[in-house]
């Protein structure tokens, strides 16, 4: 950096645009392991508008470590559930029974579980004041309206008139990325024509931590334990049906939930506002550009089929902290492209073999077809009858499957 730029307020060695657990995971990262860079991150949203976020999510045992990393996890370990086991069921919606094909059980580590349940609003409540405490400097409401890329830096234009530069810009602004569209990056997607209807219930008797997955003709049917008796519901529907279900009364939303969600854990109740959100796949052809990359749901959206968004999204998070880290304390230009280039070759190839897996997932289990359903259905029960897939299947679902970043192993950059 020049004395001139190191005297400018507003220069910066990495600018973040997205305030979601992405966003504000990859700030802490950085400003907690080099407290010398200048970190800044541009959200839309105000602090208050983090408590409006209903959902819960499953944060893999990986994930889990990297927070503990990051200095949160205790903030959020005596509200989260452990997932302590798994069942796998593919049934048609009226069948009176539902047969279990294959569970997963056991923990990564003595005591630590393959997922924890954590509530959203409460993990980037944490993140963010992390994050400010550590001194990330945190432009929001504001956004990122149009930025040039220089030879030495990125001038970027905010919505609020002010002008900021840095040497790299990441997009962290979800799925439908206005900053991956001004970088030029182009995508592959195609829509499934289901959304996810997201919602929690109340039921009488307690889950035991078990998760529950029922393949039904219209897409998964996932039942997330949450503390006490209450589960997160992620339930994928054709989207006409899902709007439907959404916006009509609660008592016929309740009537369908039931039939698909059973009477194992007696009455239900709803617990929280239902929700239902289109579901695509989308993979974007490049996860880098000059001086630009993309994290997160910027870079891969994928189906929730194998509940792994989230986590991926922190692996992009552990991997390009990393290498970014690394080129800084060798004095190297941490927006160059061959140092970009070592997080794409990092991150690109298991986001997109983890898309088209949970793609084929989705187009294999979402139809009513009985000679599919018997191939699939044989599928299932070999795999429960081979313990090393299932210790395989374990440690994908812990994100700690495949080369892992440090911080996914609890270890400081």
């Amino acid at each position: 950096m020049s004395k001139k730029q190191a005297a400018n307020e507003d220069f910066y060695d990495v600018t973040i645009g997205g305030g979601g657990y992405v966003g504000l995971s990859l700030a802490l990262a950085l400003k907690q392991s080099e407290p010398s860079m200048k970190i800044a991150l541009v959200d839309l949203r105000p602090r208050s508008a983090i408590e409006n976020d209903p959902r819960s999510s499953a944060v893999a045992a990986g994930a889990v470590r990297m927070l503990d990393q990051l200095g949160i996890w205790h903030k959020l370990e005596a509200e989260s559930q452990p997932i302590t086991e798994m069942i796998v069921t593919d049934s048609k919606l009226h069948d009176s029974v539902r047969p279990v094909f294959l569970t997963f059980a056991g923990d990564v580590d003595d005591g630590e579980p393959f997922a924890r349940m954590v509530q959203n609003n409460h993990m980037v409540g944490a993140l963010h004041d992390a994050a400010t405490d550590a001194g990330v400097h945190i432009y929001a409401p504001d956004s990122v309206k149009d930025f040039v890329v220089e030879p030495a830096h990125v001038q970027i234009s905010l919505g609020s008139g002010k002008t900021i530069q840095s040497r790299l810009i990441v997009a962290a602004d979800g799925v439908r990325s206005k900053l991956r569209d001004l970088a030029g990056i182009q995508c592959n997607r195609w829509s499934y024509n289901q959304s996810g209807i997201v919602t929690t219930v109340a039921h009488e008797r307690p889950h035991n931590g078990r998760a529950e997955e029922h393949f039904l003709p219209s897409g998964p049917f996932a039942i997330l334990p949450l503390k006490g008796n209450r589960s997160s519901i992620v339930w994928t529907e054709k989207t006409a049906e899902a709007n439907r279900l959404v916006n009509g009364d609660e008592f016929t939303f309740e009537i369908e939930l039931e039939r698909r969600f059973g009477h194992h854990l007696g009455q239900l109740k709803l617990d929280g506002p239902r929700q239902a959100f289109p579901l695509n796949l989308v993979l974007a052809r490049s996860f880098v550009s000059n001086r630009f990359a993309l994290a997160g749901d910027a870079a891969h959206g994928i189906h929730p089929i194998a509940g792994q968004g989230l986590n991926y999204g922190f692996k992009d998070v552990a991997a390009l902290s990393e290498v970014l880290v690394d080129a800084h304390r060798l004095g190297l230009d941490i927006g160059a492209a061959h140092i970009l280039e070592r997080y794409q070759s990092w991150r690109r190839f298991d986001t997109w073999q983890m898309g088209m897996t949970t793609d084929v997932l989705n187009r294999l289990f979402s139809n009513n077809i009985d000679p599919v359903r018997a191939v699939r259905d044989l599928g299932l029960g070999l795999v429960e009858r081979m313990p090393f897939l299932k210790r395989h299947f374990i440690g994908e679902a812990a994100g700690m499957a495949g080369p892992s970043p440090k911080l996914l192993l609890g270890n400081p950059l």
